[in-house]
This record gives C-alpha cells, structure tokens and sequence, in this order.
C-alpha cells in the first residue's frame, strides 16, 4: 500500500480523502434537504441542524487537510492520451468544486453564526462567531449556501460521469488511478 501518489498512480491517502469528501458530500446535501422540510415537533428539528453543522466543521477540515495533502504528495501527471482540452477541463472542474466546497463551508458558517451563538462540533469544539448582526445574513447566506450545494453536486455528478467515459469510453486508466488501482 502506497500512502503517497506517485506519477502515475493516487497513492492510500489521496484515495480515502476523495471518496470521503464525495460520500460525506452526499449525504450531508441529503441531510440538508430533509432537515429544512422538518417541522418545528419533529423530534429531529433541531439534532439535525446540529449534527448537519458539527459534519459540516469536520468535513471543513478535511478538506483544508486534503489541501495541504495536495502540496505535499503532488496527484500524477495526466495521461499522455489526454487533449489540451481534456487537460485543462480537468484543472478547472478540480479548482471549481473545491472553490465551491469552501464557499459552502463560508456560506454555512454566516448561517449558523448569524445569532452571535457559536458552532457546538458534537459537543467537543466550539467555533466561535465572528461575523454577525447584518442584517439578512442568514437568509442569504441560506440561498446563496442552496445554491452552492447544489451546483456541487451537479458538477460533482458530471466529474463521475466524466470519469466513467473515461473508463468505458476511452478505456484509459483514469478511473482506475483514482481507485488506487496500480496501473504503472
């Protein structure tokens, strides 16, 4: 098991931040979306807020880890098959969802802080507030938040797409490297 990416392959940890981030993308958009139709006697009106921001912190400092991670064990080089285009739509998608990630984690912290009340990180940590009090913060936090979560996930569900056409289509080894597969 390699723990670092070499130039052809992700290598353990690059692997599990992915898949990670995706699972835990999905199934806090999922969360998200339940949560607003709960009403004000569901037993899970406010747990779910509270387990939807504490996943929130957590999948925030995944993701700054999966930054640094970047730095410090470089992704392979792309495949020599792959066009100009092909090269550079990938850089751009990447740079995307994770730019969109972070707005998302911004957007949903003036939500949750919009109170002056601090985050509680399932009762361990407390992220404190430091931007409040204007005025229509959170609710448009909360719109700009939705439509962050779900430009997410339609350029997530067209990168996995993508990676399947790369698969099927072309038969190169795309996908396989993100699987962690060896390829070299």
């Amino acid at each position: 098991m390699r723990w670092k990416n070499t130039p052809t392959r992700f290598g353990t940890v690059s692997v599990m931040l992915h898949w990670l981030v995706a699972i835990a993308l999905y199934g806090m958009f999922a969360l998200g979306l339940w949560m607003v139709t709960l009403g004000y006697y569901d037993s899970w009106y406010h747990p779910a807020p509270e387990l939807h921001k504490s996943i929130g912190i957590t999948l925030f400092a995944v993701m700054v880890l999966r930054v640094i991670w970047r730095f410090i064990s470089p992704p392979p080089k792309p495949l020599s098959s792959y066009s100009a285009l092909t090269r550079v739509s990938a850089v751009a998608v990447h740079l995307l969802l994770y730019g969109i990630l972070f707005a998302i984690f911004i957007s949903g912290y003036l939500i949750s802080t919009a109170d002056g009340k601090p985050i509680e990180v399932f009762g361990v940590l407390s992220v404190p507030a430091t931007l409040e009090g204007f005025g229509e913060q959170a609710d448009l936090a909360g719109d700009i938040h939705l439509w962050l979560a779900w430009s997410v996930v339609i350029l997530s569900v067209l990168h996995g797409l993508a990676a399947l056409k790369h698969h099927f289509v072309d038969r190169d080894s795309t996908l396989k490297r993100m699987l962690g597969s060896r390829v070299d």
